[in-house]
């Protein structure tokens, strides 16, 4: 068995390279004993922060900074003399700072052992033969894992078999679409984004079924990677923390300095030893600031109090002040400064260009024609006219080219949407969430749509072919197709007006249109249906290799979050630059930018 402890590039060895490597078989499995042997090597699939210094040192840590340390001195000085009541408030300072990092840092652990709980889930397996469902937490290197749609990737796996697989990776790379996954090999030196035959710990499964061999458990995964980072134990420093200790230093080696020749001077100039030593002892405890760390530890507690009233921890105190004086933030874009939530924002069919109103999977918004917009056609100003026909809604005036591209979309389409509360989310892949909502709000009922059109058979979307295609019995048997345009533009030999009515064909056209939304950071999906005879009972590719007919063109896009944008413009007028990082296509990145106003006359890099 391989130390787990020495990562291997698993993505760049060929399959049955990796089931001899860890012993083991994609049929079979491993053994009972086998499993109970590697079990007692590597332990239990769970992440596992270091174990924590007990309560009572982090709080005698507290004091460990020099200022403090001079404080503590003073105090006992205060007390030796007899000045009780000055003794206790300069104690009293020392405590209460102590005792507000102290709590701060406790709140804070509970941060650094909650992503443990992102890989706790149940997994089927396969052992000596068997298909078994256990706990992720029992899983060990070898085991062979077997994978659905709406699974929780429960280790660090080498896929062995893939059918049209596409996973959920945005936890861990910040991608916010679903990657189609593969079994071939690949180069050593490839990004973890893009180990493609490869499944990691946290992730989710939106599409398909695979197969894979667990490489990686516990601490040894990515996400256990991660975790280990983050329980890290380092020591803060801030520019706040510098000065101080710098000022303590300076401030020691000054008081102990002139207490020094104050005490030599008196005893030169025949003053008795007990004398001089209270009197240097007066001098270096008078010459002490105490009320200095009392300002600051209460203005830090303040901030991070205001801080936690936002739902935001604070661990160190001095973090605040690190935190204030920022210049620059690098922000991830996915799940951070967007929704993570795809959402149809345009619609190109029978020739018109549509708005979609709303964002994420909520069903709320409406659709709207919005020539002007999507041409790029601004109105002129003094135009009121022209303006105020710039969004016409379209509500119980759908044009049976807009229904027919919104169907398509939800009834080629494996995934379903459901309502937690108050919130929507997709079980199944973000891009068809998308269409489902998108459908919603022109008040077209996946469900509804889908019993008056049984589907009889469907061709699952797979990367060689790019597209998906379902066949449904209504008052004819139809094949819908979704899928790149690229795909489509060349089976269909027709296309439909706004009124539903076959026309001829304009590839041209089409190809600009795509063109124009991919500007605005879009991602495009084609859409296109066929009739077909009463007999047929299923579809092969070859049934959809020409003769379809092109009903239209949906684009799609993670939209930033509200909060976000306000959040990026109070940052600005504060003087603080916002920096996006992502890993999406630079038309995509400009775009998003450009909807939060971080691009403003700014320079995007890439590699």
């Amino acid at each position: 068995m391989p130390d787990q402890k020495t990562p291997q590039p698993y993505h760049h060895l060929p399959e049955q390279e990796v089931t001899d490597f860890f012993s083991s078989s994609p049929d079979q499995g491993l053994t009972a004993a086998e499993v109970a042997s590697r079990y007692e090597i590597h332990g239990r699939n769970e992440l596992k922060s270091k174990p924590g210094k007990p309560a009572w040192l982090r709080f005698l840590l507290q004091f460990n900074e020099p200022l403090l340390y001079i404080l503590l001195i003073a105090g006992a000085v205060k007390a030796l003399l007899g000045s009780w009541t000055n003794a206790a408030v300069i104690w009293g300072v020392t405590v209460i700072n102590a005792v507000i990092g102290y709590v701060q840092e406790s709140k804070a652990e509970g941060a650094i052992a909650s992503l443990a709980k992102t890989v706790t889930t149940e997994t089927t397996v396969i052992r000596a033969g068997e298909t078994l469902k256990i706990l992720s937490g029992d899983l060990v290197p070898g085991d062979v894992v077997m994978l659905a749609s709406g699974d929780k990737v429960p280790a660090d796996l080498r896929l062995l078999k893939v059918r049209s697989l596409q996973v959920d990776e945005s936890a861990l790379t910040g991608e916010s679409l679903p990657v189609n996954k593969s079994i071939k090999a690949l180069p050593a030196d490839t990004p973890l984004a893009e180990r493609t035959n490869m499944a990691y710990a946290g992730s989710f499964v939106t599409l398909g079924q695979g197969t894979g061999m667990v490489v990686a458990t516990a601490t040894a995964t990515e996400v256990g990677q991660i975790s280990q980072s983050m329980a890290g134990r380092v020591n803060l420093t801030t520019p706040l923390t510098r000065k101080f200790a710098k000022f303590s230093r300076t401030l020691l080696y000054a008081i102990l300095t002139v207490a020094t020749l104050t005490f030599a001077i008196g005893l030169g100039q025949g003053e008795s030893w007990a004398y001089m030593f209270e009197s240097a002892v007066a001098l270096a405890v008078s010459a002490i600031p105490e009320g200095l760390p009392a300002v600051v530890t209460i203005t830090l507690a303040i901030g991070v109090n205001r801080m936690a009233r936002r739902h935001a921890i604070i661990r160190k105190l001095p973090a605040v002040e690190a935190l204030g004086g920022a210049t620059v933030i690098c922000s991830d874009k996915t799940g951070t400064l967007t929704e993570n939530q795809m959402t149809v924002q345009a619609i190109y069919a029978g020739g018109q260009h549509y708005r979609i109103s709303g964002s994420g999977y909520s069903p709320n918004g409406e659709v709207t024609l919005s020539e002007a917009e999507l041409q790029n056609e601004a109105a002129p100003a003094n135009n009121s006219a022209v303006h105020s026909t710039a969004h016409r809604s379209l509500e119980n005036n759908l044009p049976p080219a807009v229904r027919d591209c919104l169907t398509a979309g939800i009834l080629c389409n494996d995934s379903q949407l459901e309502k937690k509360g108050e919130t929507w989310s997709v079980v199944g892949d973000p891009t068809e969430g998308a269409l489902i909502a998108a459908a919603a709000k022109a008040d077209l009922n996946q469900g509804k749509q889908a019993a008056a059109n049984a589907r009889l058979d469907s061709i699952p979307f797979e990367s060689q072919y790019q597209y998906m295609a379902t066949l449904h019995d209504a008052a004819s048997r139809i094949i819908y197709v979704k899928g790149s345009v690229e795909a489509l533009l060349e089976r269909c030999s027709g296309s439909v007006n706004e009124q539903g009515q076959h026309v001829d064909l304009d590839p041209e056209t089409i190809r600009q249109k795509v063109e124009a939304m991919a500007d605005k950071g879009l991602r495009v999906l084609a859409f296109a249906k066929k009739e077909v005879g009463s007999h047929q009972h299923a579809i092969d590719h070859k049934d959809i290799d020409s003769e379809l007919v092109f009903l239209g063109l949906q684009g799609m896009i993670d939209p930033p979050r509200p909060e976000a944008i306000a959040a990026i413009k109070t940052c600005q007028s504060a003087g603080i630059q916002v920096k996006m990082i992502t890993g999406d296509h630079i038309t995509t990145a400009r775009a998003i930018a450009q909807q939060m106003g971080i691009q403003k006359n700014g320079e995007i890099l890439s590699r």
